[in-house]
């Protein structure tokens, strides 16, 4: 049976952030080996952010800030895909169910297509659906900008809802 229109929404959401030293580097939920890491208040997982403010925008629900501020000590380097988990509770309580994710993360180093599969199975575990619904590239800025020097990593996602009730 086909979905009306009015019943899907599509979200988008980006994040960056710098790499510092004596910091891990986790994407999607995965610790990668690199001599840098994220910095940020939480893990600082772009992937995870941009991906949990798609789905927050696809039921118009403000963005990650709004829910995990990065002025409460309670969110203090915490794991990312736990604020996730707490998204797709919003999602569900707003009436949705997410039937898929594509996103792109962009950073010069470390190499991320082997850690691809870990990053969509933590995902998928953490919004409670099939790692098939979850899309993860992963690209090079081809040395241009503060990302392709290798200052930070960004994620950009796109989320689609489904309306349940």
């Amino acid at each position: 049976m086909p979905v009306k229109k009015e019943n899907i929404r599509i979200g988008f959401g980006y994040d960056i952030h710098r790499l510092a030293k004596n910091r891990r580097l986790i994407l999607g939920g995965v610790q990668i080996p690199h001599q840098f890491g994220l910095l940020g208040h939480s893990d600082a997982d772009v992937l995870c952010h941009a991906i949990a403010d798609s789905l927050l925008g696809a039921v118009a629900a403000g963005d990650i800030g709004r829910y995990f501020p990065n002025t409460d000590p309670k969110f203090k380097d915490i794991s990312s895909l736990l604020l996730l988990k707490k998204t797709a509770l919003i999602v569900k309580t707003a009436g949705y169910r997410i039937a898929n994710i594509d996103s792109m993360v962009i950073a010069e180093s470390p190499k991320l297509s082997p850690h691809i599969g870990d990053m969509q199975k933590n995902i998928a575990l953490a919004l409670g659906i099939k790692k098939s619904q979850v899309s993860i590239k992963a690209t090079t800025n081809e040395g241009l900008g503060d990302i392709g020097r290798g200052k930070g990593i960004c994620a950009f996602a796109n989320a689609l809802a489904e309306r349940t009730k």
